[in-house]
């Protein structure tokens, strides 16, 4: 964890102690997408979907205009709605809106989440970007966030991360409030499970899937999510 925190660093400690509460959902997944998501992808998508459960996908696209993602974007809703997994834009309020998205995800430069909330109306869900700051978090739950995401926990492929977090961060947080957690930043099945045993109650991953046999990925992931943390026997990929 960085010094960016205005809180200041947690006892490495309180990690050891934790225990998650029985009350509180298991850790689910939300799959982010990669920025190619044309071509073949939609196929992709459902044979991800239909591998291991998916609580929400992430739409995320880099330069394109708003007509050309609403394009890309819709088969991939369809696909979503079709399997009850929420479909969450990344970054564009706008395009949230003009879909009918479940909800949007905001990074620190995307906006206020109470203006976003004045924009989408109180049933779409929204998620801010918190990095390794427990100060940003607080902030993003008083401005009316459903749920905050911290990392990058570990180097990641997708996205150049200039944070990077402690898992002891998730156990903080979820002991401390209901308001659920993301963790994300390079998380793969076989580094998953420290996540979440620390708190996650939510793990996104990108690369991981994308990068290789999605189905196989999924199904690993899966395996992890099933067993609560506790399983560590998922080899690393090579």
């Amino acid at each position: 964890m960085t010094d960016d925190d205005p809180l200041g660093p947690l006892d490495p400690d309180f990690a050891a102690q934790f225990v998650r509460d029985d009350r509180r959902p298991a850790c689910q997944l939300y799959l982010v997408s990669p920025l190619d998501v044309g071509g073949g992808f939609p196929d992709r998508l459902a044979r991800a979907l239909d591998a291991g459960p998916v609580a929400a996908f992430q739409f995320r696209v880099k330069g394109v205009d708003q007509h050309q993602a609403a394009r890309l974007a819709e088969p991939l809703q369809r696909i979503c709605a079709d399997r009850d997994v929420a479909f969450i834009v990344n970054d564009e309020v706008s395009l949230a809106r003009r879909l009918g998205a479940d909800g949007v995800h905001l990074g620190q430069g995307d906006g206020d989440p109470r203006e976003a909330r004045q924009l989408v109306g109180p049933s779409m869900q929204i998620g801010v970007t918190c990095h390794d700051s427990r100060h940003l978090a607080m902030e993003a739950g008083e401005a009316g966030a459903d749920y905050v995401a911290f990392g990058a926990f570990f180097p990641s492929t997708t996205k150049d991360a200039r944070h990077r977090a402690d898992p002891v961060l998730l156990s903080w947080w979820t002991t401390v409030f209901e308001l659920p957690c993301v963790a994300i930043g390079g998380i793969t099945p076989a580094n998953a499970p420290a996540l979440i045993a620390a708190g996650a109650d939510f793990i996104a991953v990108s690369g991981a899937v994308w990068a290789g046999d999605e189905a196989q990925a999924m199904r690993d992931f899966a395996a992890v999510l099933r067993s609560g943390g506790h399983d560590t026997s998922v080899a690393a990929p090579k």
